[in-house]
């Protein structure tokens, strides 16, 4: 049976149809301002009639009631993951696990598939910055967030005047972590900054589980933080898709129609 797997975000929505042949091709958009009818078109209707669309969310209710809808639209049922304690062989380890966002749980659900027998640090690149730390054994041992690269230099430039007068055009010159304009200072000092946490935590988690994680990066702004990463990592670009296509094979995952 196919399934369209969709994970939408508060800014970009993605998603693929995945049935015996594996994931299909895998589309991306920015899904502000998008109604019903356009959630209907571009995900149900050009994705050959998918029975049923599985769905993680961070955007809110009201994203969700529109998709939703355009799925009921469509005559497909979408089903949205909700966070359980145990699921897709990890298990939470927040006290509260409703409290993890849906999107982290099914990242280290896909990492964990991807790399049995190895611990993962999850790291997700998109308007936060957030590390999972995963065990081989697929115990969640609970994570940090941060502001990513993007919204540390959005905070920069609308909190600071002279920082953003001076970041307005002008030469961006070499990169490297001593930027010659203050427009790559910000840019720079942000990613390495986001790289060096990442670093931090993998010390953090060696001492903890007695073994070096693997770094698995996703998310938009991933490509530009990975090559500043010391530790050994690994991007994939479509994480939460791969963990929704584990949960979509498991006999009960928590679903909220």
């Amino acid at each position: 049976m196919a399934v369209l797997v969709v994970d939408i975000g508060n800014t970009r929505i993605k998603w693929a149809r995945f049935d015996a042949q594996g994931l299909g091709k895998r589309h991306a958009a920015v899904h502000s301002g998008w109604r019903p009818a356009d959630y209907a078109r571009r995900l149900f209707r050009q994705a050959r009639g998918p029975e049923r669309a599985l769905v993680t969310s961070v955007a809110g209710s009201k994203v969700n009631r529109t998709v939703a809808a355009a799925a009921r639209r469509a005559g497909v049922t979408a089903q949205f993951v909700s966070v359980p304690r145990r699921g897709g062989g990890v298990t939470v380890g927040y006290v509260e696990p409703w409290r993890l966002g849906v999107d982290r749980y099914v990242a280290a659900v896909g990492a964990h598939h991807l790399f049995r027998g190895v611990a993962v640090c999850v790291v997700g690149v998109g308007t936060a910055m957030t590390i999972d730390l995963v065990g081989a054994d697929g115990r969640h041992r609970g994570g940090v967030i941060i502001p990513a690269p993007e919204l540390m230099v959005d905070t920069l430039l609308h909190n600071t005047q002279g920082i953003r007068r001076r970041a307005q055009g002008g030469a961006m010159g070499e990169a490297g972590l001593f930027a010659r304009s203050t427009r790559a200072g910000i840019v720079q000092g942000s990613r390495y900054a986001a790289a060096a946490l990442i670093d931090r935590a993998v010390d953090e988690a060696q001492v903890l589980l007695r073994r070096k994680p693997l770094v698995v990066l996703t998310g938009g702004e991933a490509p530009a933080v990975r090559p500043l990463v010391q530790s050994p990592s690994v991007g994939v670009p479509d994480l939460v898709l791969r963990g929704l296509t584990v949960l979509s094979q498991t006999s009960a995952p928590r679903l909220r129609h």
